[in-house]
């Protein structure tokens, strides 16, 4: 069964989430990083930071935090059983930090197939502001595979 084309260009409902020094700091200890400016405020605040600063993926978790993560996927009528990370992208056009609230905005940007319908995808773009400022665009892709197409 296609995915429902008509999505594309919607926007889907915005959502705020405030940025938390624990959190960032949990974050970069999870994944590994070492650098003191992003567990230590005064190490922070040495090289020219206002705060700790946010890691370039942790964008994605917060993301994830809408209401309702997997609202779309519902929508569109997919099985969770065939959903597969396609791609993720960052476009970065300011720093944020602790104490940030950063407003989320998704569009889905595009739907199509490939593989005779083997596979579909939906693409979405999500632009990340602070008091009106872009922030960042998230760019990413799920990949739902179609296991009653012809192989």
């Amino acid at each position: 069964m296609a995915l429902d084309t008509s999505f594309i260009g919607r926007e889907l409902p915005a959502h705020s989430v405030d940025v938390e020094r624990g959190r960032l700091r949990f974050f970069a200890k999870a994944i590994g990083e070492t650098g003191a400016a992003y567990f230590d405020l005064e190490a922070a605040k040495a090289v020219g930071h206002r705060d700790l600063p946010v890691l370039p993926t942790f964008l994605f978790c917060l993301d994830m935090e809408k209401p309702d993560p997997f609202a779309l996927v519902r929508e569109l009528n997919i099985d969770i059983r065939y959903v597969l990370h396609g791609e993720q992208g960052f476009t970065y056009h300011a720093m944020a930090y602790a104490g940030d609230t950063l407003t989320f905005t998704s569009t889905v940007t595009d739907i199509y197939s490939k593989k005779g319908g083997a596979l579909e995808f939906v693409v979405r773009k999500t632009a990340v502001t602070r008091d009106g400022e872009l922030i960042a665009e998230l760019h990413n892709s799920l990949v739902v595979r179609n296991p009653k197409a012809v192989k």
